[in-house]
């Protein structure tokens, strides 16, 4: 019987993790992470999980488990790792993904060590659509979960083999209905609640206001400039756009126009057409592979896999070279569309993950 601390949300994934380990004879202790405080206006609405109904619908089913139940403040930590690089990320022209830095830094980093110093655990679980796997050399794999629909690996990737012994997740072989009727057959008070797509401390998705808020950002006009350098329009500062945005845009020229380029030092915002924003190379960095590679500090010169670079986004072959200290390109077969700086290139083998990088 091992001692498990739960990261438990207040959602139905978290709470049926939480069930079935108590259920297969371990030691789960829930755990409801503080990220935010719940009165400020950027974590203040329905469905997020920073709300304190969340806590308690989180408390209400552990106690129905019978287990051990805790909150945790990382206020600090959450706003250090995922709030401020979020913010700053925007500002420089890229679009960050959250999750990511949430499960690399908050969840697998300070949730586990506080595992084991706070409540004497020895792993860490959490209602992740994932699997980890052991190689017959004994390395463990991190690999996409069951339910196609639901795989979250993609936001997993920069896990490491220095913590993938002490991770576990309870949902990686189901779906979400099987996951559902769990729920029911547990009776469990989360098991109708609808689950939330938005950014847990950016209300309804609008990332501009938590920028006002939160940083000395304000609204500033620049011009906007179609793919042949004819400026058709101006805007309110690069930081109200993505890659690949087409909404929003304010300008009517005929035929769809995309967000292709974005320069911050200037505050232009470049359009093209769709056909523009393919792309057969791009470049990262911060590159992680951590699953079935010899070595934590291992990097080869050269690797082939598939590359995800969105989370829906279909995988497709691909090229990974070394360019210097840190620096790899991407050649992929078949073009994908609109690499996005700030968000990941994820590398695959069939449903292995090996590791992944940040889109420069």
């Amino acid at each position: 019987m091992a001692r498990i601390l739960v990261g438990m949300s207040g959602g139905v994934d978290s709470s049926v993790s939480a069930a079935l380990l108590a259920a297969q004879g371990e030691e789960p202790v829930g755990v409801w992470m503080r990220l935010n405080e719940p009165s400020e206006v950027y974590c203040d609405y329905e469905r997020s999980c920073c709300t304190m109904d969340a806590a308690e619908d989180a408390r209400r089913v552990a106690g129905q488990i019978g287990i051990p139940f805790y909150i945790l403040n990382l206020e600090r930590e959450f706003l250090t790792a995922v709030i401020d690089p979020f913010l700053a990320g925007y500002r420089a022209g890229r679009t960050p993904n959250p999750c990511i830095a949430c499960n690399q830094v908050i969840k697998f980093e300070v949730l586990l060590a506080q595992a084991r110093a706070l409540y004497g655990c020895e792993a860490v679980a959490t209602g992740h659509y994932a699997r980890i796997t052991q190689s017959p050399d004994g390395r463990y794999q991190l690999r996409r979960g069951r339910d196609g629909n639901k795989d979250q690996s993609y936001f997993l990737y920069s896990l490491t083999q220095a913590q993938l012994p002490y991770v576990r997740f309870p949902l990686g072989e189901l779906t979400k209905p099987q996951v559902r009727e769990l729920a029911r057959d547990f009776g469990l008070v989360t098991a109708e609640k609808s689950e939330s797509q938005e950014i847990c401390f950016v209300p309804g998705g609008d990332y501009r206001a938590v920028l006002a808020q939160l940083t000395d950002w304000q609204p500033t006009e620049g011009a906007l400039l179609d793919y042949d350098g004819r400026q058709v329009g101006t805007h309110q500062g690069t930081a109200n756009f993505t890659i690949g945005q087409r909404k929003g845009l304010g300008v009517a020229l005929g035929e769809p126009r995309f967000v292709w380029q974005l320069e911050p030092a200037s505050n232009v915002v470049r359009l093209g057409r769709r056909a523009d924003l393919d792309a057969t190379s791009f470049m990262i960095d911060q590159l992680i592979l951590s699953t079935d590679v010899p070595g934590e500090n291992y990097r080869p010169l050269s690797f082939e896999a598939t590359v995800q670079i969105r989370y829906r986004a279909t995988p497709v072959a691909a090229r990974i070279t070394a360019q210097g200290e840190d620096r790899w390109s991407v050649e992929t077969a078949s073009a994908v569309w609109a690499p996005t700086p700030g968000q990941a290139a994820v590398f695959y083998q069939d449903d292995l993950v090996l590791g992944g990088g940040l889109i420069l």
